[in-house]
């Protein structure tokens, strides 16, 4: 079957859409707990105080590079943290590997939510800050991989969501100009990007967002599940 075969538009947050590029953390799956439990065994190596998950949620979104770091900051001058960096990282990164989908699940009503979206004959492409391999690997172990014909993580590209790069190599990757993809997130980063690239954007109303109401995010919908995208 040719994935690149022209479909239908689909209107959706008020635009007509081909494709939509989906985040994954805070969008689809719920990987708040793999999160804390590698955040917290890499600080343990170190010797620090563990995170609160209050303290882990605020720092998602913008990849695990800025996790690591950020939680060092958290308990050590800035000059320390940069040192310690290059290998609470790669700690992070063998814990987190390990850990991957333990304590994840979807969030309710997504496994229904994307399949609806490709029933309805859209394209579906996941766009995550998360490393590619790892992103495949949970959303097979979650069951959604089946819907997806492209998958990108973190390390896809030179630069990282919020810059619009992910998304428009996306939509090139989909053969679609920007504008008839829609981005589907559940942060302020998600948005920015979208609307740098020039995607029309909705946005979950129950992911992470740094802790910060996401209603006042820029973004042509807001939904509390991602089927109530669908019209009717």
């Amino acid at each position: 079957m040719d994935m690149r075969t022209a479909t239908s538009a689909v209107t959706l947050a008020g635009h007509a859409v081909q494709a939509a590029i989906v985040d994954l953390d805070g969008t689809m799956v719920d990987t708040l707990g793999d999160l804390h439990a590698a955040a917290n065994a890499t600080m343990r190596q170190f010797k620090l105080p563990p995170l609160s998950r209050e303290e882990v949620e605020h720092r998602i979104g913008k990849g695990s590079e800025y996790l690591v770091l950020q939680s060092l900051r958290l308990h050590l001058p800035d000059d320390q943290a940069q040192a310690l960096y290059p290998q609470a990282i790669e700690l992070y990164l063998q814990e987190y590997t390990q850990i991957n989908g333990q304590f994840a699940e979807p969030f309710p009503g997504v496994p229904e939510g994307v399949a609806a979206l490709k029933q309805a004959g859209l394209r579906l492409a996941c766009a995550t800050n998360k490393p590619t391999e790892l992103a495949r690997e949970l959303l097979q172990m979650k069951g959604l991989l089946q819907y997806f014909e492209i998958v990108n993580g973190g390390d896809a590209f030179p630069r990282k969501k919020p810059d619009p790069m992910p998304l428009l190599e996306t939509c090139k990757q989909l053969g679609l100009p920007p504008a008839q993809v829609l981005m589907i997130g559940d942060s302020q980063n998600d948005a920015l990007a979208a609307r740098a690239a020039g995607c029309p954007v909705a946005l979950v109303t129950y992911g992470y967002n740094h802790g910060e109401p996401i209603r006042t995010a820029d973004a042509d919908a807001f939904v509390d599940r991602i089927g109530d995208l669908l019209p009717g």
